[in-house]
């Protein structure tokens, strides 16, 4: 596993880059959990073959935290030639990316910002053999899970952030609480809620092709968002009739 030290001095360097400035206490929980998602996106560059180039796609990157730390950390000191992707739409956090890559310490790896949304078929390269997505908000999680699985990725990392009224599972949710009876206490009602979205993204990701385990990458002192989504494309027939069948099920009521 990375060492938590070297992560927050390659935070400090690469967003900082102020001696005299030191990281603040969110920089620091965010390094802990920059290390916890490292340690999975390690895991599954292992399962890829060393004898090609690797391709990763940092979706919905923010600043591109996790794609740039991958870089540095996992593909440079194994000598894996690749190409990293950090895919963002927002304007500012792109150059924020790119003021970053400018720092970055990866020789042997090319790094580009694709400025543009996960949900736009375009921004996706073809077979990517990792794609990670830490902390994608709302409808965000959805459109990496279909484009994605549809890009045909070998591995997929996913960690959902909030889950917002416009995440269509979460409308199916709250229509299954309605006619269920589930009382309106907002968190009763909230923890029903997010199963059926997780629920409906495990299924999906099954139903697709990919063999899907539902893990915590870090304690949820560091976050409440703690859950990762581990998949992996495994194209098993019986195993994907099963999950669209559960999906159907879901969905229908």
């Amino acid at each position: 596993m990375i060492p938590l030290s070297a992560v927050q001095e390659a935070l400090h360097r690469l967003y900082i880059d102020d001696f005299e400035a030191s990281l603040r206490d969110e920089d620091r929980k965010k390094a802990a959990e920059l290390a916890g998602i490292l340690a999975e996106v390690e895991r599954a560059v292992a399962t890829t073959s060393p004898h090609r180039p690797i391709t990763l796609v940092d979706a919905a990157a923010g600043k591109a935290y996790v794609g740039l730390l991958t870089a540095e950390f996992v593909l440079a000191p194994a000598a894996r030639a690749g190409r990293v992707i950090l895919l963002e739409r927002d304007a500012r956090r792109a150059a924020s990316c790119r003021n970053a890559l400018a720092r970055l310490r990866a020789p042997g790896v090319a790094a580009e910002v694709v400025e543009g949304d996960v949900a736009d078929v375009t921004a996706w390269p073809a077979e990517p053999d990792v794609v990670v997505a830490l902390h994608a908000c709302g409808r965000a999680s959805d459109a990496v899970v279909e484009r994605a699985t549809i890009s045909r990725a070998r591995n997929i990392l996913l960690v959902p952030c909030c889950t917002s009224e416009d995440v269509e599972a979460a409308e199916l949710a709250e229509n299954r609480a309605e006619a269920s009876g589930i009382p309106r206490h907002a968190e009763v009602r909230r923890r029903f809620i997010q199963a059926i979205v997780d629920a409906e993204r495990t299924l999906r990701l099954e139903a697709a092709g990919y063999q899907t385990v539902v893990v915590p990458f870090v304690p949820p002192t560091l976050t409440p968002h703690n859950l990762l989504w581990r998949a992996r494309r495994v194209g098993e027939p019986v195993r994907m009739a099963e999950a669209a069948e559960r999906l159907r099920r879901l969905r229908e009521g």
